[in-house]
This record gives C-alpha cells, sequence and structure tokens, in this order.
C-alpha cells in the first residue's frame, strides 16, 4: 500500500449505532470501574499508599473511564483526558487500577483505530506510551527507599529481587502499550483495505454500466450501418430501374418489363438481405438455429452489386488483381459493404455518370478496394451523411484507411484499405 495514500486518506466517522454502542459501552466500563473500587477499598488492597478521600476516589475512576462515551468521535481528545486522569489517579494513589488500565489500553486502541490525522495519532500515542513509562519509571525510584528490608524474604531466583520486580513491570507495561499500538494500526489499515476493495468494486460496477451502455451504443450503430447499407442500395436500385420503365413503358415495353424484373430481383434480395440480419440478431437470444444459415454478404458477391449496377443502365466492370486470399469474414463483409455504398452514391448522386469500375486489389500486406466512376464531382451536401460516417466506421474498425473524393481526370473515387492478418510463423 502507498504510504503517501495512507496519509491522505481518512476514515469516515462512526456510524449511529457504533456511536450509540460506545455510550452503552463508556457507561457500563464506568459501573463496573465503580464496583472494582468499592471491591478495592472493601479488602484494603491501597498498593499506592493511603488513598484519598472518598469522593475523590469516585471522580478518579469516572475521570478514567467515563469519556470512553466519545471514543469514536473525538479520539485525540479521549485519549488525552484518560491518560492525564490516569496519571493524576496514580499520583493521588487512587486505589482502582484494574479497571482504569483497561480504560487506557481501549483509548489508545481506539486512537490508533480511528485518529483521523495519522501522523498526530502516531505522535500522541508514542508521547502517552513514553510519558508512561517515565511515570512508571518515577514511581519505582521514589518507592525503592520504602521498600522494607523483608520484602524479598522469599526470593530464590538468579536476579536480585528489585531488578526482577523493575523487568517484570516495565515487560508487563511493555505489552500493554505495544499491543493497545499494534492493534490498532491493524484495525486502522483493516478498514483502509475495506475502503479500496468498497471503492474498486464501485469502480467495477460503474465500469461495467459503462461498458454495457457502449454495448448497446455499438449494437445500435450497427444494426443502424447494417440496414443503412441493405435498405438505401437496393432501394436506390429500384428507384433508378422504375424511372427506367416509366421512361420506356410505352415506347418499348420489351425494357419495361426487364426494369420492373430487376425491380422484382432487388426487391427480393433486399427482403433476404433483411432476414439474414434480422435472424442474425435474434441467434443471439435465441439460439444459432434460429439464424439464417446463409452467412454474412462478404467480397466474394461483390460481382452481384456490380451486376445490378450493369441493370441500373451503368457499364460496370469488375477486376480482381493479386492473388486472393482467405480474409476474414468481418474484413470481407467491411469491403463488401464499402463498395456497396460506393456504387448505392454512383447511382444516386452522380450526375451523367456512364462507367463504374471496381477493383479488389491482393497486396502483400493489406486487400484494397477502389470504385471510381465518370460521373460529375457533385456529391450531396451533407458529406457526412450515414453512408459515408458507415463507411469510415467499417475501415476504422480494423485499422484500415479510408479515400473518398474527387479523381484529377473526372469522375468520383472510394478508395478502402484493410490490413491482412500474417499468416502463422511470417515475419511481421
Amino acid at each position: 500500500m502507498d504510504s503517501s495514500t495512507d496519509e491522505n486518506w481518512r476514515r469516515p466517522g462512526p456510524t449511529p449505532e457504533q456511536r450509540r454502542l460506545d455510550v452503552y459501552t463508556g457507561v457500563a466500563t464506568t459501573a463496573l470501574a465503580l464496583f472494582s473500587l468499592t471491591l478495592a477499598r472493601s479488602t484494603g488492597a491501597f498498593v499506592l499508599g493511603p488513598p484519598p478521600s472518598w469522593p475523590e476516589q469516585i471522580f478518579w475512576a469516572v475521570a478514567v473511564t467515563l469519556p470512553l462515551v466519545l471514543r469514536r468521535r473525538h479520539p485525540v481528545a479521549v485519549t488525552l483526558v484518560i491518560s492525564i486522569a490516569f496519571i493524576a489517579g496514580q499520583v493521588r494513589s487512587a486505589p482502582e487500577a484494574q479497571i482504569s488500565s483497561g480504560a487506557l489500553f481501549a483509548a489508545l486502541y481506539t486512537l490508533g483505530a480511528w485518529g483521523r490525522n495519522r501522523r498526530l495519532s502516531r505522535r500522541l500515542r508514542i508521547g502517552v506510551i513514553a510519558t508512561m513509562f517515565l511515570w512508571l519509571g518515577i514511581s519505582y525510584a521514589t518507592s525503592v527507599a520504602n521498600i522494607p528490608a523483608d520484602a524479598f524474604a522469599g526470593a530464590v531466583g538468579p536476579v536480585p529481587p528489585i531488578l526482577a520486580a523493575l523487568v517484570n513491570g516495565v515487560l508487563v507495561n511493555g505489552l500493554f502499550f505495544g499491543f493497545a499500538y499494534f492493534f490498532g494500526e491493524t484495525a486502522w489499515l483493516a478498514a483502509r483495505r475495506q475502503h479500496e476493495v468498497q471503492a474498486r468494486a464501485e469502480e467495477l460496477r460503474r465500469s461495467q454500466a459503462e461498458i454495457r451502455e457502449h454495448a448497446v451504443v455499438g449494437e445500435r450503430v450497427r444494426i443502424a450501418r447494417e440496414l443503412h447499407d441493405v435498405v438505401a442500395h437496393h432501394v436506390s436500385v429500384m428507384g433508378v430501374q422504375a424511372s427506367a420503365a416509366r421512361r420506356v413503358f410505352d415506347k418499348d415495353p420489351v425494357k419495361a418489363r426487364a426494369a420492373l424484373s430487376a425491380i422484382e430481383e432487388t426487391a427480393r434480395t433486399a427482403v433476404d438481405e433483411l432476414r439474414r440480419m434480422l435472424g442474425l440478431l435474434r441467434a443471439r437470444d435465441g439460439g444459432p438455429d434460429r439464424a439464417d444459415q446463409s452467412g454474412p454478404a462478404g467480397i466474394d458477391q461483390v460481382t452481384a452489386v456490380v451486376e445490378r449496377a450493369r441493370e441500373a443502365g451503368l457499364r460496370a466492370t469488375v477486376g480482381t488483381y493479386g492473388d486472393p486470399v482467405p480474409l476474414p469474414d468481418s474484413v470481407s463483409q467491411a469491403a463488401y459493404r464499402v463498395v456497396q455504398e460506393a456504387v448505392t452514391n454512383t447511382l444516386k448522386h452522380a450526375v451523367g455518370a456512364t462507367t463504374l469500375d471496381v477493383r479488389i486489389r491482393y497486396l502483400a500486406q493489406e486487400v484494397e478496394v477502389d470504385v471510381t466512376d465518370d460521373g460529375h464531382a457533385a456529391r450531396p451536401a451533407n458529406a457526412d451523411g450515414l453512408g459515408l460516417v458507415g463507411m469510415r466506421e467499417r475501415v476504422a474498425t480494423h485499422g484500415g484507411a479510408l479515400e473518398v473524393g474527387p479523381r484529377v481526370g473526372g469522375g468520383w473515387r472510394v478508395r478502402a484499405r484493410f490490413p491482412l492478418p500474417l499468416p502463422v510463423g511470417r515475419p511481421a
């Protein structure tokens, strides 16, 4: 864990339930301290010397324990008050020490576990512990001269009695304060880690929500792109054929029937493609058996697009250059859709276009589709229409490049390059 982050983190304050529990604990500890004081007075066990008056004894017992009712709300103040009251009670020979020692332990622990300013919390705990040991040393130094000569008459160990008592006191107090410090730090670290886990869980939930939202948006864009490519192309072809049929309906019935047949075939193809696309969408919920098994349109079906352009009255040609290689389905479909959209734009927008040339080039590390026409350079005012946006999205998805614009010698060009995946074992 980053120490700088540890210093900057502030543990949230106690909950209302924790505050109520502190009040109950502080009151119960105070009552227990008063009961312990009563027992000490009843047995006459005044270890620290002649005790003060009865009201003062009660005061010190309450002063050391009652502040625990605020221990998690104000850990610094509570630790200071309890520490001062504990030493003052020791100086005044207050007979109650057992429960008071527990209250001091709880105060030091709480300061370590709930102190919001970590630097202050550590310094104050170390200061309190050092003060306690200083007081212990003073207490031992002042009481040595008052030890009776026969106080250690039964001592049989190898260590001198006074030294043994001193070491024992230091050891017991060292463990007492060491555990208070250690457990306080451990509790604070546990709270810190729990906060991190909750923060990361919340971040994960937000990320998952964003991913789901992006997935929904991406799916909507994909469906919109597919619908545009299918509907716009076939409707454009049908519009051109219908216009031709209208012009020759009376003069040349044969050509009119041919145009109507082309409209019928184009409509059937559009319906088939829509059915296939809707089948694929349903397959995500209902299983693959509900999807159209004909597969998505690919680069091998570009010839059908060119044929429909011929039926619309264009002198259309298609050529393949280089050694064809198998393409991933997604790349093949994207290349097909680019050609389809380019042909649709020629039919809809190319003024005076009579020829259309489609070329597919298999290069060393990419496949290129190139669609040109000889129409005037005029194109729709909305240059960022759905068709062009769809083409750019398809090409960008595969890390390719798209060129759209007028040719130097006249006409319009759409050229898209898709990088090819490297064969296994082929160096990059």
